[in-house]
């Protein structure tokens, strides 16, 4: 049989429409290659509520950590004299913030009443000692702040190496670990900070003692449960395949992939360690006097609430900011380290 075949020239292929073009280009990867990390910052970011949040928690740091060099008035610093006065702040005469009060149906300057001096100001107002509240608050703050930062430690410290090594050895030590966890968590973390107030003073040691005994359980058992269900990936069969150490495995193969649940998790455990603190505090078995707490300043200021709310409505205003900062941080951070999410 003969051959009719012939070979193509370039006059046999016909010019692309438009459309064609604009299906072939449609289907163009146009946008730059990003590793994880960068990917999810880019859904933090297009997450306005929580960048606001970071920005407010930023801002908190700063000013707290930072009240050293700019702070006009000494926390623990008292002036019976100048006991209960409303906030004041030069040049603003708006009821509330211009240094007067209603006394009797009356309005009156409470800085003159008390014989302040010429340019006295206190832009919370005073306590019942006549110590400055923006101080104070400030410096709780930094308290409540410092417990999310010792939490952050005990988490990444003792939760994620005991998850880790509980999920990837597995067996009877995995058993015993996990009995360890159980044991731990059938004691209230309140007895276990009355049980340390019985050895030690109230205070940020016995604090601090609670929240290492207690705070990084959740973040282990979360570890451990995603180590269970990675140690079985073709990933990590092909490294030990390899002769890789389990030290190099975990560190360089599980912990990028623990990553997004690790950092999730904590920033979730931070508010309930603040709340507890807080909570400590305000029940009299947590900071001691004369250093100031958020919960301390919201447990004096409801002794005068009928009379001078400003004194609770502040340090209870900035401790729910920063609970709820945490959370829609935490919220956004879960969204951005989801793969699945839907936000762009």
């Amino acid at each position: 049989m003969a051959d009719n075949s012939k070979p193509f020239s370039t006059g046999d292929f016909l010019p692309l429409s438009d459309a064609d073009r604009s299906h072939l280009d449609s289907e163009k990867i146009t946008a730059p290659s990003q590793t994880f990390l960068q990917d999810s910052w880019r859904r933090l970011r297009h997450n306005k509520a929580a960048m606001i949040c970071l920005v407010i928690l930023i801002i908190l740091f700063i000013l707290s950590f930072g009240s050293h060099f700019f702070q006009t008035h000494n926390p623990n610093a008292t002036n019976p004299d100048l006991a209960n006065l409303p906030p004041k702040i030069p040049g603003l005469d708006i009821n509330g913030f211009n240094g007067t009060l209603m006394q009797s149906g009356e309005r009156i300057n409470a800085y003159a009443q008390a014989h302040a001096h010429a340019g006295t100001y206190y832009i919370l107002g005073t306590d019942y000692l006549g110590r400055d509240l923006f101080s104070r608050i400030l410096f709780g703050t930094r308290i409540s702040l410092t417990i999310a930062l010792v939490a952050s430690f005990f988490d990444l410290a003792f939760g994620v190496v005991y998850g880790i090594i509980s999920g990837w050895l597995g067996g009877w030590v995995d058993t015993l670990m996990q009995r360890i966890i159980e044991i731990i968590l059938s004691i209230p973390n309140l007895v276990v900070m009355v049980l340390l107030i019985v050895v030690l003073k109230p205070g940020m040691s016995a604090i601090i003692i609670a929240i290492a005994i207690t705070s990084w359980i959740n973040m282990a058992r979360l570890v451990r449960a995603q180590t269970l269900e990675l140690k079985n990936q073709e990933f990590i069969l092909a490294a030990r395949t390899l002769g890789e150490s389990s030290f190099k495995i975990a560190f360089k193969h599980l912990l990028p992939n623990l990553s997004s649940v690790i950092i999730i998790n904590l920033m979730f455990t931070i508010p309930t360690a603040i709340f507890f603190e807080a909570f400590l505090s305000y029940i009299g078995i947590g900071v001691s006097a004369p250093q100031a707490s958020l919960g301390t300043l919201i447990s004096d200021g409801q002794k005068n609430f009928q009379f001078l709310p400003y004194q609770m409505w502040y340090p209870a205003i900035v401790l729910s900011i920063i609970m709820i900062a945490f959370n829609i941080l935490g919220d956004g951070l879960r969204d951005a380290f989801d793969p699945k999410s839907n936000r762009k």
